[in-house]
């Protein structure tokens, strides 16, 4: 088997296995014996045109531009006799995939975990679903079931469409430090059953687009703190909005004496407050003015964040908490944003010579 890699979409180039880290690819091609060539696309309108031949889409509910990579895709098949083949896991009801399940032109399959199992797959059904810890989830990922998202306070559509590939939520501090923009963060605070997560967002124009992801499950207190200080300790960091609630207080607290009020906003969550926190965050969302990861846990933590109506008629929101983590993803990026809204005003600094002393002795 050849491996070959696009290199300007008509002119290939032999790429040897050991030389693929770091390398970056627009599309590869696959070719066989007998003429038989495979080429691999992003899941991208844009280079998906102009193709022929057989066409399988793999996870195409996931995919951000699920509807414009249907209109480029779909026409392909005019232009010969090629078959059309599409897989997903589900991901809500609000989809192209989810539209195509009830398309009588298609033929459906469906196979679960059940099913898999009793075809042979050693297993163990029942403890699975216990070590997932979400039953939406469980009855998605591995039941198949298409979840209706009524009470998602945002859904995996929205979710998806703020999402960026090139994105990368792993960046370092040291690499933060860089960072020509101003910088917003917020910060979210576990300890034992919840992560602490700090989300670092950077404005670029009219859009926020997150940095990096810091997150710490377990870790004591004082190491909280350092991490949180570490970055708090950045020149670019012009906000930090922190939970100050409950186990929160003390770092939230400490962050602010050592960085001072104008940088360090202590933030004790209420009902009124955790909704305006929760529609700036939904704003930003509709309105793609916030770049995120595309990353699974992301994209399930904020989609676990549900909003119903308790019974004396208050909206309500709330997570199912979870091995691990409460939606905490989700609030730390919603406190970022309340920080960035905060925004206390352009950085100005004056530079100046060296002090000179009367010769008398004074100033």
């Amino acid at each position: 088997m050849e491996l070959l890699v696009a290199a300007d979409g008509k002119e290939f180039y032999e790429v040897a296995a050991s030389g693929l880290a770091g390398t970056s690819f627009k599309q590869m091609e696959l070719r066989l014996p007998g003429g038989v060539k495979v080429i691999g696309l992003p899941a991208n309108p844009q280079t998906a045109r102009g193709f022929s031949g057989d066409l399988f889409l793999d996870e195409f509910a996931m995919h951000a531009d699920d509807r414009e990579i249907w209109a480029a895709m779909f026409p392909t098949l005019l232009r010969g006799d090629g078959e059309l083949d599409v897989a997903s896991t589900p991901k809500g009801i609000k989809n192209t995939f989810a539209r195509l399940r009830d398309n009588s032109e298609f033929g459906h399959s469906t196979v679960t975990l059940p099913d898999a199992v009793a075809r042979g797959l050693d297993v163990d059904v029942d403890q699975l679903r216990r070590s997932m810890g979400d039953e939406q989830l469980f009855r998605q990922e591995f039941l198949c079931e298409f979840i209706d998202e009524s009470t998602a306070f945002l859904t995996h559509a929205q979710i998806s469409a703020c999402e960026d590939l090139g994105l990368d939520r792993n960046t370092p501090v040291s690499e933060l430090a860089a960072e020509k923009e101003d910088l917003f963060v917020g910060v979210d605070i576990g300890r034992r059953h919840d992560l602490t997560v700090v989300w670092v967002l950077a404005r670029r124009g009219e859009s926020l687009v997150t940095r990096s992801v810091i997150e710490l499950r377990g870790e004591t207190f004082r190491a909280q703190s350092e991490r949180i200080a570490e970055v708090l300790s950045l020149r670019n960091v012009r906000k930090c909005c922190v939970d100050a609630g409950g186990l929160g207080m003390q770092l939230a607290e400490t962050a602010q004496e050592d960085f001072g009020r104008h940088k360090v906003e202590c933030v004790t969550f209420t009902a009124s407050l955790k909704t305006e926190l929760a529609s700036r965050l939904r704003i930003a969302v509709e309105d793609r003015a916030i770049r995120i990861p595309a990353d699974e846990a992301i994209r399930n933590d904020w989609h676990s964040l549900e909003r119903r109506v308790s019974p004396s008629g208050r909206i309500v929101l709330d997570a199912s908490r979870r091995e691990g983590h409460h939606a905490d993803r989700f609030w730390a990026a919603a406190l970022a944003v309340y920080a960035a809204a905060d925004d206390p005003g352009v950085a100005e600094s004056m530079t100046i010579g060296p002090l000179k002393y009367d010769r008398r002795g004074i100033w």
